[in-house]
């Protein structure tokens, strides 16, 4: 089989309904099963046969394949290379993909060739009806609609301090990628460890490992796009609804944030003393008064976040604050 298209599921130990519903959706893309196949991705799922629960005898080009290696980095790169499309798209295990996404990602990158990986629209399923303060926090749950027009971003001749990671470069739910871009990803990681745990690894709520893949395809010459007519629905479970796990994912992803662009020196802060992190987490706390309101709260969770990496990052550009 050569597959026009590989959709790569990494998964560890999977809810079994919101996984359910992601192969359901799978089941009814427009896009004929011989031109695409199917890779699951099982990380370190305690019960190995866990997986083999579920019924993937309705696609005939589908592999299962273990990775021993805890982490959604490993995991996939993982599936890149069990992979043999053309064109690769990572789907998450909660992920529920409109009918006709297959299609748009085949119809997009033959008009734009340039473009190295690609994401649209990720719409909320809540399980739970949420409170009003978390639409707030909709960026850290990997919720987003940026309307209808699409937007592409490249580096080509921008002065150096000008590069940055844009507001709608994709993000991993529902990413798709040309295969060369792909391999050149995962060339470049091999056994980086910095970058390697970028993003979950257990009970890490780390996030920033599909930034890392889009700041490497764009220095090397590649363009990213934003395209609403990929739209997939975000299932949200309703432990992922309150002010706890939103306050531990904000101090973490903004603590990534922070370490992925100093990976791609790309440096919009100066460093701080490291010393000085618990210092300024103290006066931040009076700062943000998150006692007055979860949304205080996790926003200063978040600046904690920010804190630490700011503290770790590298000393060679710029004085530190």
């Amino acid at each position: 089989m050569n597959p026009l298209v590989s959709v790569i599921i990494p998964t560890h130990n999977p809810n079994y309904e919101r996984l359910q519903k992601t192969l359901n959706a799978l089941k009814k893309q427009t896009l004929l099963q011989e031109s695409w196949e199917l890779i699951v991705i099982d990380n370190l799922t305690p019960d190995p046969t866990y997986i083999y629960k579920f019924d993937f005898s309705w696609h005939n080009y589908t592999k299962v394949v273990r990775e021993e290696k805890l982490g959604l980095t490993r995991a996939r790169i993982a599936g890149i290379k069990a992979s043999q499309g053309k064109y690769l798209v990572f789907v998450d295990d909660d992920n529920v993909l409109d009918d006709n996404y297959l299609n748009n990602v085949i119809e997009i990158f033959q008009n734009y060739p340039h473009l190295g990986a690609i994401g649209g629209k990720s719409l909320p399923d809540f399980e739970v009806e949420p409170e009003s303060w978390v639409k707030d926090f909709w960026v850290c749950l990997a919720l987003r609609n940026l309307g209808e027009e699409i937007q592409i971003y490249a580096f080509d001749e921008l002065p150096k301090k000008e590069k940055q990671h844009p507001y709608f470069a994709p993000i991993g739910a529902g990413m798709a990628l040309q295969r060369q871009a792909a391999l050149l990803y995962v060339d470049s990681i091999a056994e980086n460890i910095n970058r390697l745990s970028l993003d979950r690894t257990g009970k890490s709520l780390q996030s920033g490992g599909d930034c890392d893949i889009n700041l490497t395809l764009l220095e090397a010459g590649w363009a990213v796009g934003y395209f609403p007519q990929l739209q997939l629905t975000h299932l949200i479970s309703a432990n992922r609804l309150t002010k706890d796990y939103l306050a531990r994912l904000n101090r973490a992803s903004l603590r990534s944030w922070v370490q992925v662009l100093d990976a791609h020196n790309i440096h919009p802060w100066q460093k701080i003393p490291s010393w000085s992190v618990i210092p300024r987490q103290i006066k931040a706390f009076f700062s943000y008064q998150p006692w007055k309101s979860p949304a205080n709260y996790i926003n200063w969770q978040g600046a904690c976040g920010m804190f630490e990496g700011l503290g770790t990052l590298s000393a060679n550009h710029g004085n530190q604050l």
